[in-house]
């Protein structure tokens, strides 16, 4: 199979970018504008609260993309995994469950399956930040906007915003009464309803209400049962109660609940795995051949006895208050949230494990896991804001968070002795259960006393061990950011954050086997846990910069700033005391950038380059001391990205509204660390060589068409293109060559969808078509050298949506 793509593909790409910047041209050309008027839909009153302040998106001296809530909706975008097609510098790394999912921005993020480990890119809901982005990466619904910061932003955010933040506002409720009720139908059986109401409930109070539900059936065939998998079944609720007494005090208190259990997300055979190559499920592909990974990118089966599955549950309150005095405006955001995520996940991807009386690995082996976490968040953050007429103004703040994780991890698994196994088992079990001349017969050959207790160790010997971690996060920082005029077109922009950090864990692993035998992936009783480790640490970071306004509408910026992700533990189901226990070093970043932002009543622009070096970089480091490669989570080494980044909004007629963005990025690595436990000889130079998920070129445009007919309905098209290039899903291996099985290849697509719009849009039918091209791709190379994540999105699917509100 061909995974490059086709002519067809290309010649679109080439037509649909050629033919629109010529189309650009044209109508920059007959539409110039005059004066300065600004009205409701001037690019110019699009606001964002980056800064933590209110302000116009075109005064911010940041690299910051604006999603509206109108936008998302006329994309369809239904979850924070959109956010790849919808903003450039985004890339989104699928795991089997959301705690395993991943953002990067300009190809930076954290990787891992770690619980006392954070990510690079802060999540941030309402000004709360989240402690894992996965409680985020749920259904997208009562959103305003969301913001994209790119690059670090340690200052106002902390430490868990070393390569960027992604900070979703939900609406406020408005003062009137408003509601709307929408639905979504699209091929394989999948819905998706949701009602708002809003409005006042005195002059004082007002308050809104949100709920939803979606449902889909799967789009992955299960030879084994013949059902579909990787849907989902979701249901949530977000209200908001906003009491404004007077023009100086607001408090807005937000309540939410979210549930979902989604059969989702099972890892597809790409490459030929050959555990059960006469399965209906085996793939189409000739595997690796002159070191290109053959991937079948149309394989739509599993031949799986196990289901994969993911059940969330979440809950959230939160309430912010603000207070203005004189020249000043306070805020208090106090924050609670909770979320158990229990993870099902077939490990063996067969639906012939663990059935022979023979030992692994002639025999395929059985591998099942299932985990169950619970996270509890408490934040609380003040802070105040000045809004002084001299060259003066700042923004300082106080901020504590607190985060506690429990996971328990049980992985049933086939007996494993092909190296000798069962005899160490029978040793320990020996030594444990007998005395005197019993121990010294059964010692002296442990194949006879083995054999005498009817003890075999063959693949359909289960074997099973359970792993109790907790971990616990308690940071608190204190910051200030401000600007000083140094003429009316020229500022200084400054800030700084003292942090203080501290991680503790617990981890205890229990053999549930009567023997302590070990299994495939399963630790005997000899290797058993009961251990705990605590790290704390102090930051200073800061940015500086300067910004100038060129004109009315334009400004340019340069700044230098600096990120920190605080330290951590690479504490998972398999964890070795010995190499996991030593504490993850921080994560420092320092970034340089200078951006042109330009904004009028018709278009607004955004030009932004930037060089950044991460030192510290936490990855996932390959370690095959013991014989076995596994990935552990190490401070990798120093990596650095670079690049440019142009994203646009042109109102380019009264009815034709374009919106883009591309980017050019490399990350790379600089320097590399062995492992501790991998012979230095063995570990060759990486510098040069990509980070994970960081493609080269990534671009989008998108365009929208009002068309006003005579019959009593207006028309909305709505289309969209994105091209995302090739890039890597993992890191180079200790000898500084890439598994090929990990490039994924690059991919094309193309969106639509034509709305009749009635009665000033008071109901609006819309037909929906995804992927047009039918252009097939992956998100994730998953491991074991066939494992690979497809979307939903991978295939052409057409949808219709019916929106009616008041």
């Amino acid at each position: 199979m061909n995974t490059t793509r086709s002519l067809v593909s290309r010649a679109v790409t080439l037509a649909m970018t050629s033919g629109l910047f010529v189309s650009t041209l044209s109508f920059a050309q007959d539409n110039e504008q005059s004066g300065d008027a600004v009205d409701d839909k001037s690019f110019e009153q699009i606001v964002v609260t980056s800064q933590k302040r209110v302000q116009s998106i075109s005064d911010v001296p940041v690299a910051v993309s604006v999603l509206r809530g109108d936008q998302i909706d006329a994309a369809f975008a239904n979850s924070v995994e959109n956010l790849q097609a919808l903003v450039p510098s985004v890339s989104f790394r699928k795991g089997t469950t959301t705690r395993n999912s991943a953002l990067t921005v300009r190809g930076i993020g954290t990787i891992s399956f770690s619980i006392a480990a954070e990510p690079s890119v802060a999540t941030v809901v309402d000004g709360v930040v989240l402690g894992r982005s996965g409680q985020a990466f749920a259904d997208l619904y009562d959103v305003d906007r969301i913001e994209v910061l790119r690059g670090p932003q340690g200052t106002l955010f902390g430490k868990n915003a070393s390569a960027g933040v992604v900070n979703i506002t939900t609406k406020t409720p408005s003062d009137e009464l408003t509601g709307s009720l929408s639905t979504e139908f699209y091929q394989d059986n999948e819905y998706r309803l949701k009602g708002t109401v809003s409005g006042g409930l005195t002059d004082e109070i007002s308050a809104s209400l949100t709920v939803f539900q979606g449902k889909f059936d799967g789009y992955i065939d299960n030879v084994f049962n013949n059902e579909k998998v990787n849907g989902y079944d979701r249901q949530g609720a977000r209200a908001v109660v906003f009491y404004e007494p007077s023009d100086d005090l607001s408090v807005k208190f937000i309540s939410e609940f979210y549930s979902a259990d989604d059969d989702c997300c099972a890892d597809l055979e790409g490459l030929p795995s050959g555990r059960n190559p006469d399965s209906k499920a085996a793939p189409n592909s000739n595997g690796i051949v002159d070191g290109v990974a053959d991937i079948d990118l149309e394989q739509r089966r599993i031949d799986h006895d196990f289901e994969s599955r993911t059940v969330d549950d979440h809950a959230a309150f939160s309430v912010q208050v603000d207070k203005t005095v004189g020249d000043y405006t306070y805020t208090s955001i106090t924050a609670q949230r909770s979320w158990e995520n229990t993870e099902y996940r077939e490990g063996d991807f067969t639906s012939t494990a663990g059935d022979s009386n023979e030992p692994v690995f002639g025999a395929q082996f059985l591998l099942h896991d299932v985990g169950p976490q619970e996270w509890s968040q408490f934040s609380q953050e003040f802070r105040v804001a000045s809004n002084l007429d001299g060259p003066f103004n700042f923004l300082a703040g106080l901020f504590y968070w607190n985060m506690d994780s429990e996971r328990s991890f049980t992985r049933d698994a086939s007996c494993q002795n092909n190296a000798g196994q069962l005899d160490e088992a029978m040793a320990f079990y020996a030594q444990n259960n007998l005395s005197g001349e019993a121990l010294t017969t059964a010692m002296s050959d442990l194949g006879a006393y083995a054999a005498s207790l009817g003890v075999t160790c063959n693949a359909n010997d289960i074997v099973s061990a359970t792993a109790y971690m907790s971990t616990e996060f308690n940071n608190w920082a204190l910051y200030g950011d401000g600007t000083y005029d140094l003429s009316d077109d020229l500022r200084l922009i400054f800030g700084l954050r003292y942090t203080d950090d501290e991680v503790s864990y617990t981890h205890r692993r229990v053999s549930n086997d009567e023997y302590g035998r070990r299994g495939v992936g399963v630790r005997p009783a000899t290797e058993n846990t009961d251990t705990q480790g605590s790290v704390d640490e102090t930051n200073l970071s800061g940015r500086l910069g300067i910004q100038y306004d060129i004109a009315q509408g334009q400004m340019i910026y340069g700044t230098y700033s600096q990120g920190y992700k605080g330290p951590g533990f690479n504490v998972y189901y398999n964890f070795n005391p010995d190499n996991d226990g030593r504490p993850i070093g921080a994560e420092e970043s320092d970034s340089i950038e200078v951006g042109y932002k330009y904004a009028s009543r018709d278009l607004l622009l955004n030009v932004a380059l930037f060089a950044t070096d991460i030192e510290g970089f936490q990855a996932n480091n390959f370690d095959c001391s013991d014989g076995a490669c596994i990935t552990r989570l190490t401070n990798a080494g120093d990596v650095s990205t670079q690049g440019v980044e142009v994203d646009f909004m042109w109102h380019a007629t009264d009815n034709l509204t374009l919106i883009g963005g591309a980017a050019y990025t490399k990350a790379e690595i600089d320097k590399f660390n062995c492992p501790v436990e991998v012979d230095p000889d063995a570990c060759t130079d990486r510098s040069g060589l990509d980070v994970p998920f960081s493609p080269d070129l990534k671009y989008s445009l998108s365009a929208e068409y009002f068309m006003e007919t005579s019959h009593g309905f207006d028309l909305v098209y709505n289309a969209s293109y994105v091209y995302t290039d090739e890039q890597y899903s993992d890191l180079p291996g200790n000898t500084g060559s890439f598994n090929p099985a990990s490039l994924l290849p690059d991919y094309s697509m193309v969106n639509a969808s034509v709305g009749m719009s009635f009665n000033e849009d008071a109901l609006r039918v819309s037909l929906i078509a995804k992927n047009l091209l039918d252009e097939s791709y992956a998100t994730t190379y998953s491991g074991d050298n066939f494992r690979y994540q497809i979307p939903r999105d991978a295939d052409r699917y057409f949808g219709i949506a019916l929106k009616a509100q008041f």
